[in-house]
């Protein structure tokens, strides 16, 4: 069974940076994809960024392009998002999810909908 934990959220002030990590167990699949995702209230659940598991390319969504980088541990299944610059729309529950499919696939790697195994999320709150 597949489980996700995620660590590193806080409260920051605008301009800040925060870095999120997520760990993975039971999971093998080097070409699967991993992601983060935030939800913020009364908000629909968007994709943020995403990595294939075995490393390679990275995706992004438009909004956090240029602050948020998300990388991969080389030996573990584990991926961080360092997020800089943050702004208070930034402010949101973080989760990040895994998935079989690559991230490349017919399924968008934004979809929350194509991810089946989820972390608890994490919160990250920014101030003005």
């Amino acid at each position: 069974q597949v489980q996700l934990v995620e660590s590193g959220g806080g409260s920051v002030q605008a301009g800040g940076s925060l870095r999120l990590s997520c760990a993975a167990s039971g999971y093998t699949d080097m070409n699967g994809c991993m992601a983060w995702f935030r939800q913020a209230p009364g908000k629909e659940r968007e994709g943020v960024a995403a990595i294939r598991v075995g490393g390679g390319s990275t995706y992004y969504a438009a909004s956090v392009g240029g602050r948020f980088t998300i990388s991969r541990h080389y030996t573990k299944v584990t991926i961080y998002l360092q997020m800089n610059s943050l702004e208070p729309d930034d402010t949101a529950v973080y989760y990040c999810a895994i998935r079989e499919a690559p991230c490349t696939s017919a399924s968008p790697w934004s979809s929350s909908i194509a991810y089946n195994d989820w972390g608890q999320g994490t919160q990250v709150t920014v101030s003005s």
